[in-house]
């Protein structure tokens, strides 16, 4: 039995859900979001979104708890919206902005400059002493996450001096060095 799936969303102030056959849209102050879906049932009752499944069969309750979270997070981006943030961990990685172009100075002989997509706002902050931060946020959590995973892609951090682009309060597991 899915724990999450039995559990209802609650709808936010000022969002709207249209269910029409398997199709799920989610209007919010900060954008719109769909989602199409099988093998359960979506229903809106109370200001409350319900995620049913017709049997106990494995398929079922796995798409169950699946559509359940993907509800939920189309709910939270719509109205408060998703971050994420990624840390520039060594010396001379330097990240700036111009628009929706990210510049990122990474230790190579050029410069890495990723144009994003219009839903995702970026923004760098770097202070004096500090490591450089990359801030994105948008509504839909997928996007923000492919694109944060797509910057560290480019210099992810090596375990020995922990340089590399880290999302910020990452843990990262070292290792000791040659021992002489």
């Amino acid at each position: 039995m899915s724990r999450i799936g039995n559990n209802p969303v609650a709808i936010p102030e000022g969002v709207t859900v249209d269910v029409k056959e398997n199709v799920i849209t989610v209007k919010g102050k900060l954008g719109e979001l769909t989602q199409e879906f099988s093998g359960v049932a979506v229903k809106v009752e109370d200001a409350q979104v319900w995620v049913t499944r017709p049997s106990d069969s494995k398929e079922h309750k796995a798409k169950h708890g699946l559509y359940r979270s993907l509800v939920f997070n189309m709910l939270e981006g719509v109205s408060k919206g998703w971050t994420k943030e990624l840390e520039l961990v060594g010396v001379g990685y330097r990240a700036s902005h111009q628009g929706q172009k990210l510049d990122l100075a990474l230790g190579f002989s050029h410069n890495i400059v990723l144009n994003l997509a219009p839903e995702v706002k970026v923004e760098t902050i770097s202070e004096k002493g500090k490591n450089p931060i990359v801030k994105l946020s948008s509504y839909d959590k997928q996007l923000v996450g492919q694109v944060a995973a797509k910057i560290r892609s480019f210099r992810k951090p090596e375990p020995y001096k922990g340089k590399g682009i880290k999302f910020v309060g990452e843990q990262l597991r070292r290792k000791a060095g040659k021992s002489a």
